[in-house]
């Protein structure tokens, strides 16, 4: 049977495999997640999500810079930079197209939008039986006035960002008179406050990829937001159990392969408190004696090369 005109070209035997590297610029982790694919025999082709297109009549149905004849064998997500509503539909939808292409896509365009918007996240890991803080979002400001009159009666409340990440746009919630009239762009997204001071205050990132634990750190810091990119101090730590089980179920739950998991230790044990799908680890790496590209590069490949012999 002749090929069709829109399939894509397979990759010659023995050839390494090309993997896209989705990134916004070339920095510290694209060079590290380069490196490390090169170590395993892998090619690693850098691509940013703005210069990729929809276009029905090439080879494969899309226009993604360094892949001409054929898609890439796999995709890894590391950055994807905001834009208009238009401008981010694009974008995931590229990530949709070469997932139904079979393309091996970490992580993909649903594991993406479910964890870019907080209170999905906050929906499934709640519907998991995953702890969470109890968590209110809305458009409605009375509604929103309604949650923070009954519930700042039982403590604070945090205000955050639907979108957003590394602590910007964080707000306690004390009273009625703390709230924005608009919330944030039109959204309020509320949490309860389950931070406590003991010294400073400080939480867990567990970095999951591929079912499991590979890196952990605590992070502390005088004030209650610990995030690095905030003055947060990276610590060294070793998870516990609890803490582990924790995190891989809320990285399985959201459909990622690999994520970020921000974990609190409260008085009735840890819970998860958000689940990154484009995660940093610059500052996990300073206390990581192994290098975490090689981890999750070596993760993909491995997962990659399981794909292709379930299809044989």
């Amino acid at each position: 049977m002749p090929r069709s005109r829109n399939a894509p070209a397979a990759r010659p035997k023995g050839d390494s495999p090309a993997v896209a590297l989705v990134v916004d610029a070339i920095d510290w982790h694209a060079r590290e997640l380069t490196k490390a694919f090169a170590a395993l025999g892998a090619r690693a082709v850098p691509v940013a999500l703005s210069a990729c297109a929809i276009a029905t009549q090439s080879r494969f149905g899309l226009r993604i810079p360094g892949f001409v004849d054929r898609p890439p064998d796999a995709v890894l997500v590391r950055s994807m930079s905001g834009g208009t509503f238009e401008a981010v539909t694009l974008r995931l939808g590229i990530l949709h197209a070469l997932r139904e292409l079979g393309v091996l896509v970490w992580n993909d365009g649903r594991a993406i939008e479910r964890c870019v918007d907080k209170s999905m996240t906050s929906f499934l890991l709640a519907r998991a039986g995953i702890a969470t803080p109890a968590t209110w979002a809305t458009e409605s400001g009375e509604t929103a006035r309604e949650i923070v009159r009954r519930e700042t009666a039982h403590g604070a409340l945090v205000l955050k960002p639907l979108f957003g990440s590394q602590g910007r746009g964080l707000k306690l919630i004390h009273a009625e008179a703390d709230l924005p009239d608009a919330g944030i762009a039109g959204v309020t997204y509320l949490q309860r406050f389950v931070g406590s001071e003991r010294g400073g205050f400080h939480d867990f990132r567990l970095f999951v990829s591929h079912g499991r634990v590979v890196a952990a750190m605590a992070r502390h810091a005088q004030g209650w937001i610990t995030n690095v990119k905030q003055g947060g101090k990276p610590v060294a730590a070793v998870a516990d159990a609890e803490m582990k089980e924790l995190a891989v179920r809320a990285t399985a739950t959201v459909g990622a392969d690999f994520a970020g998991v921000d974990v609190l230790r409260g008085a009735e044990g840890p819970m998860v408190l958000e689940v990154n799908s484009m995660p940093a680890w610059s500052g996990l790496q300073k206390v990581t004696p192994f290098r975490i590209a090689t981890v999750l590069a070596g993760d993909l490949l491995a997962a990659l090369a399981a794909k292709a012999r379930a299809a044989v």
